[in-house]
C-alpha cells in the first residue's frame, strides 16, 4: 500500500484557517451569541470561526491526500494591492464617500492581476460599486453618504 502523498502548502494553508478560526472563537468567547433570529454581538465571530476551522480541516485533509507542491516565494503583486485595499476603503470612504471608495478600492484589488487588462478592471470596478450600491443604500437602506465632502457630496 503506498504512502498518500503530504502537501505542505495547502497543508500550512488549513492550518492558518484552523489557527484564524480558533482565534475569532476566543476572541469572541465574552460576547452574548443570541439566536438566529436576534444575534448577539458574539454571533458572527463565532459562525466565521466555526466556517474557518472547517474549511481549514478540509483544505488540510486535501493536503494530505494531495500531490506535493514546492513551497515558492510570496506572490508580491497580490500582497502588494490586495492588503492595503480595504485599508484604503476605510480610510477614504468618509470623505469621498460609498461610491467613489468601493470604485477605487476595486480597482486597486484589480491591480493584483496579471491577467486582468484596464478596461476590464474598469469595468469590473463599475459593476461592483454598482451592485453594492444596489444592495447595501437602496436594497438595505444603510445611512452613508453615496458621495462624500471631499467631491462636493
Amino acid at each position: 500500500m503506498a504512502k498518500p502523498a503530504f502537501d505542505p502548502v495547502d497543508s500550512a494553508a488549513g492550518a492558518l484557517f484552523v489557527v484564524l478560526g480558533a482565534g475569532f472563537a476566543w476572541f469572541g468567547r465574552g460576547l452574548e451569541i443570541g439566536t438566529a433570529f436576534r444575534m448577539g454581538p458574539g454571533y458572527f465571530p463565532l459562525v466565521l470561526a466555526g466556517l474557518l476551522i472547517l474549511l481549514g480541516l478540509v483544505i488540510i485533509a486535501g493536503g494530505v491526500r494531495g500531490s506535493p507542491q514546492e513551497i515558492t516565494g510570496a506572490a508580491w503583486r497580490g500582497i502588494l494591492f490586495i492588503l492595503p485595499a480595504p485599508v484604503f476603503f476605510g480610510l477614504t470612504v468618509q470623505g469621498l464617500g460609498f461610491v467613489p471608495s468601493v470604485f477605487l478600492t476595486t480597482a486597486i484589488a484589480g491591480l493584483a492581476s496579471l491577467r486582468l487588462r484596464w478596461p476590464v478592471a474598469l469595468l469590473l470596478a463599475l459593476g461592483v460599486t454598482v451592485f453594492a450600491t444596489l444592495v447595501f443604500s437602496y436594497g438595505l437602506g444603510l445611512p452613508f453618504r453615496r458621495f462624500g465632502p471631499w467631491i462636493g457630496g
